[in-house]
């Protein structure tokens, strides 16, 4: 096992939990939050919000969270340690198609739609909500998931 192993398979940890734990704050504080607010100030602070994330230190994160898991499983598989490599792989898969081509296909399509939106904030609001509630509390699903498979293979390892 090498050093280097060690740091993907730990980072892979890191990267995955912090994506689930976004998705999750989401589901159970932010957007219920703004729900509860009237619209014209939840399209706002929505709009804020996806502005604010395009930053360094989340977009690092988020575009290293499927590259993590997904090296580690290489750097295993080469090392002769198949089963953890196949579980680290499946990880960084499974958040590939479940949460980062997701948030490509649904989620960020849905921002922009919200940010460019013209006319009464409450039809804005209604649009918007549950829809990206749904995707994003399965984003968080999926991210969990790929959580628990990283740590299968970090056991297996």
């Amino acid at each position: 096992m090498t050093m280097l192993t060690q740091v993907a398979g730990l980072l892979s940890l890191v990267l995955l939990g912090a994506m689930a734990g976004l998705f999750y704050g989401f589901t159970i504080s932010v957007m219920p939050g703004l729900d509860a607010i009237k619209a014209d100030q939840a399209v706002a602070a929505m709009r804020s919000v996806n502005r604010k994330i395009l930053n360094p230190v989340f977009l690092l994160m988020y575009l290293a969270a499927p590259v993590a898991p997904i090296a580690t499983g290489v750097l295993l598989l080469t090392q002769g340690v198949s089963e953890a490599g196949i579980a680290f792989l499946a990880a960084g898969g499974l958040y590939v198609i479940g949460s980062f081509a997701v948030t490509a296909a649904i989620n960020v399509p849905m921002n922009n739609a919200l940010e460019a939106g013209q006319g009464e904030p409450q039809r804005l609001w209604a649009a918007y909500t549950s829809r990206w509630q749904r995707w994003n509390t399965f984003r968080g699903l999926v991210s969990f998931a790929s959580l628990v498979i990283a740590g299968v293979g970090l056991l297996l390892w």
